[in-house]
């Protein structure tokens, strides 16, 4: 019985990540950069926002804020890292167009606001609003299944169900 009360919780394997923004779904092959669309920085999905709000995917832990306020680090129960990048080649906006509402090592739950990005500001002054979302450390997924196409809400459409080892 004590054994049953003190044993070890069981390990958390699988999660779904829900869309982080508003807009159309897109395979991550799809994103218009290389480093994304040949999958060099992990598995993941894209999305066209529609607004420029961007919430917490998971529940789980900010591992990075850059400081260019573009991209994002988040660190999930299964221990999943998921990076999302907002627009492609907005690291050169210095962070002009971004407010962060989150400092690293904060816990989020989905649907949680993380950033606003300014989508006017960055369709003219970047290369584009399409806003990858990578599993950075792929190579812990067993299992990976895409959910959702066409158009998703943030904090609510399930776009991938994935297993870790």
């Amino acid at each position: 019985m004590l054994k049953s009360l003190f044993g070890k919780k069981e390990k958390v394997t699988k999660e779904s990540i829900f869309a982080p923004l508003t807009g159309k779904l897109l395979d991550i092959e799809e994103v218009p950069d290389p480093v994304f669309s040949q999958k060099l920085m992990g598995e993941g999905m894209a999305i066209e926002p529609t607004e420029g709000v961007i919430v917490a995917p998971i529940d789980g832990q900010v591992i990075q804020v850059f400081h260019t306020k573009h991209a994002i680090g988040l660190r999930s129960q299964t221990g999943l890292e998921l990076l999302i990048h907002i627009g492609l080649e907005t690291v050169s906006m210095n962070g002009d167009g971004f407010d962060v509402h989150v400092k690293e090592g904060q816990k989020v739950k989905v649907g949680d606001p993380l950033i606003t990005a300014d989508l006017s500001l960055i369709r003219e002054k970047a290369a584009s609003t399409i806003t990858p979302i990578v599993i950075t450390n792929s190579d812990i997924l067993e299992n990976i299944t895409k959910v959702s196409s066409g158009k998703v809400i943030k904090g609510t459409s399930n776009i991938l169900d994935v297993k870790v080892k």
